[in-house]
């Protein structure tokens, strides 16, 4: 029986249709803007975001020939929050996780409830990112909507709640969300009492890989289903991807190179030492029973290569084009493995881990008449695996230890950042032969609640394939490492000059 994994990213959208082998056999996708109305400000219109996963559905069923889909399981991107009223309708814009303007809010967060003491309870940092923040500034700028609507709801549930009216949400995205607590798996009283929002406002969770309800029939007709298939609890799309690579145990890690650059390490249980706390790593429930993830996340990544292909090789990119060439390993061609001559602090939409400074900026140092391109991108690839390494150091710093990365995403596709990152951190990094771990993730899930698979576990182990290794080499990661103890210098050199050009947004 077939399966379909749903993917819904920050500028897309995805149906991948798998067989019980794990084969894709289809997929249909769909691209989403994100709406800046303010500096600071990442919004997206939830009903659009609707109707394009509507429509890659009704595709991907109709070019796959099948129709007997047994389930569908979710991947979502996390913290994004809207209020919606009765009917499910939204009555303000998906508040996006990269929007920063609740520094004002989290400033009163940590004045009533300290900031070590959320962490301690939900795992997750102070930050602009978190879904707490983002309701307290709906309910302070927005008392009318705050009164009127009947439930807050995450891209995850807010799907659910359209395919079946039930308001579900797994325990893995409701853990993102720095309402939810770890050890009392479930919203937090404390919490809430402290914004004065009532529980039923949010949605229940659900352990991943539960079966939510059977898609409103309605609905499974307009996509063409001859039957509905039954909706399952997924999860946040991180989360979903460390499944789709086998992220079962602990050692194990993912490095997920899409909009963000995210570091994902299987936990048997929750780490919420002081070395995580102040290197601002997320702790937070894995789509697998009974098991943990802790995160680092830098917010740049393959956004960061997109501004570089739009801005400045808008040229390149048409040739790549006309070639049927990739367009950063068309641009990357005649790159040299050896570091470049530049540093690159890739910070253009702030600092994720471990400073979450939304007042730092990108800078380039080291630029002269003579500097290509090619060189520039270069820099900007080790820019931003020099970050990789700063994570990956603090988390080791915490106890928790990394045998192997794991890569998926669009950045896994390219053979010389594979390297670059298996050089500059010194560990061995895995590309998978699945192209779609998030989708399969959020498949197998799916798989689970229908009852095809016994466990996640069995599932994956049975599936997962992997396509070529990288190991580092010794006498190369030697020079990249003098580069990065002098990439270290960066950021505390340059901050204040970034604060003093424009503060906190």
């Amino acid at each position: 029986m077939d399966l379909i994994g749903l993917d819904i990213g920050t500028t897309g959208c995805k149906a991948s249709l798998f067989d019980d082998n794990g084969n894709l056999t289809a997929s249909a996708s769909r691209e989403y803007a994100i709406d800046i109305p303010h500096p600071g400000w990442a919004e997206q219109d939830p009903e659009k975001v609707w109707r394009l996963a509507q429509e890659a559905l009704r595709q991907v069923v109709g070019a796959s020939g099948s129709r007997e889909v047994g389930a569908i399981g979710l991947s979502v991107q996390g913290e994004a929050v809207t209020p919606v009223d009765d009917k499910g309708i939204s009555l303000y814009p998906m508040i996006l996780g990269m929007d920063t303007r609740t520094v004002k809010q989290n400033d009163w967060l940590v004045e009533k409830l300290g900031a070590e003491h959320l962490f301690e309870l939900t795992g997750m940092p102070v930050h602009t990112i978190n879904t707490l923040p983002k309701l307290l500034w709906l309910k302070q700028n927005h008392s009318d909507i705050w009164k009127n609507a009947r439930h807050f709801l995450l891209y995850e549930d807010y799907l659910v709640y359209k395919m079946t009216g039930r308001p579900v949400i797994s325990r893995c995205l409701a853990s993102r969300t720095q309402l939810y607590e770890l050890n009392r798996k479930g919203w937090s009283v404390e919490i809430l009492n402290t914004i004065d929002m009532d529980p039923d406002r949010l949605s229940s969770p659900s352990l991943s890989g539960e079966v939510v309800d059977v898609m409103s029939s309605r609905l499974a007709k307009d996509l063409g289903f001859l039957k509905a298939p039954v909706i399952v609890s997924g999860g946040h799309d991180q989360a979903c991807g460390a499944l789709g690579v086998g992220l079962t145990k602990p050692g194990l890690a993912m490095v997920s190179t899409g909009t963000a650059e995210v570091v994902e390490v299987a936990l048997n249980s929750p780490v919420l030492n002081q070395a995580l706390y102040a290197g601002n790593i997320s702790c937070y429930e894995h789509v697998v029973p009974g098991q943990y993830l802790a995160m680092t996340i830098n917010h740049s990544g393959g956004l960061l290569l997109r501004w570089f292909r739009d801005t400045l090789c808008t040229f390149e990119w048409q040739l790549a084009q006309e070639k049927k060439e990739e367009a950063y390993e068309f641009i990357l061609r005649d790159a040299s493995p050896e570091p470049s001559s530049l540093l690159v602090l890739p910070h253009f939409a702030g600092s994720g881990t471990p400073t979450f400074d939304t007042a730092s900026k990108g800078a380039i140092l080291g630029l002269t008449f003579a500097t290509t391109k090619t060189e520039l991108v270069k820099a900007i690839l080790e820019g931003l695996t020099y970050e990789l390494r700063l994570n990956l150091e603090i988390l080791k710093n915490g106890g928790v230890m990394i045998h192997e990365l794991r890569a998926i995403g669009g950045g896994a596709r390219s053979p010389l950042w594979l390297q670059l990152k298996a050089d500059i951190t010194g560990i061995r990094v895995v590309k998978p032969q699945i192209t779609e771990a998030a989708a399969w993730g959020a498949a197998v899930l799916g798989g689970v609640g229908a009852g095809i698979f016994p466990s996640t576990v069995e599932a994956i182990s049975q599936s997962l394939k992997f396509e070529c290794n990288f190991e580092p080499d010794k006498l190369r990661g030697d020079r990249y490492n003098s580069c990065y103890q002098l990439y270290r210098e960066v950021y505390p050199a340059v901050s204040t000059i970034h604060h003093r050009m424009g503060g906190a947004s």
